[in-house]
């Protein structure tokens, strides 16, 4: 998928727009479904037609649900129930086809839409900015290609071999913390808790201003500048766990 998406990048003139977001959206898509889901989403338009239902689906969730509007609009909620409904049934057809048999179980289809929808947001927005970055940073750009090159060679792709790609992982830390990928996250506290005078009840929703964090002053020597530093790798690797953990919870 990576040497697809860097030719057609080559084969457009130097002076061409790239729509790097869109791009990315489509690698983020194509990684995702075809790891988790295998070869159905090697044909091209199935890819384009859950890709579609998709973006329908995540924009209501980051705004309908949120401002209440969603209700107020049958247009709306009937697009976003249909979209829904063809993600799910886009999940039975697989899960039929790999088991062999008939699969209902909503609660799972639910966790499968869900995990979908989280991984291809994460994904494309970490690629769309880390991209960004190397491009804007070329020290970092060669730095790290020299570290590709260095632990995989001309060999193939390994879990063992990307373990060692500690530079890499600063780069993808680093991105995280910047561009602040998760700026706000929510969570049910699990037991009652206790903030100054005020008791926090057990199952209440607490906002947490991740982005706040990750740009803190008496933190970061440089909290608005992207900087590869071994110094502060620890805490933000620390941060960038946290975020994910946080935002997989929401």
């Amino acid at each position: 998928l990576s040497e697809e998406l860097l030719d057609k990048w080559l084969s457009y003139p130097e002076s061409q727009h790239v729509p790097l977001c869109q791009h990315m959206l489509g690698f983020a898509m194509k990684s995702v479904t075809q790891m988790v889901m295998g070869s159905t989403f090697e044909d091209e338009q199935e890819v384009i037609r859950f890709q579609k239902n998709h973006g329908t689906v995540w924009s209501e969730i980051g705004k309908g649900f949120l401002d209440g509007s969603l209700d107020k609009s049958t247009t709306r909620k009937k697009q976003y129930e249909d979209a829904l409904m063809q993600l799910e049934s886009i999940l039975k057809k697989i899960i039929k086809e790999r088991k062999g048999r008939n699969f209902s179980e909503h609660i799972f289809i639910d966790s499968l839409v869900q995990g979908d929808l989280n991984d291809q947001q994460i994904l494309e927005d970490m690629c769309t900015w880390a991209v960004c970055f190397l491009t804007t940073y070329e020290e970092v750009q060669k730095k790290l290609c020299e570290e590709i090159d260095q632990v995989f060679g001309k060999g193939p792709v390994t879990p063992e071999k990307i373990e060692e790609l500690r530079y890499c992982r600063q780069v993808l830390c680093e991105t995280v913390r910047t561009a602040r990928l998760t700026p706000v996250s929510a969570r049910l506290q699990d037991i009652e808790g206790k903030i100054d005078k005020f008791i926090i009840p057990r199952e209440t929703l607490v906002l947490y201003a991740l982005g706040v964090v990750l740009q803190d002053p008496s933190t970061w020597p440089s909290p608005y500048k992207y900087e590869i530093s071994v110094i502060v790798f620890a805490i933000i690797d620390f941060y960038v766990f946290a975020c994910f953990v946080f935002l997989f919870k929401f």
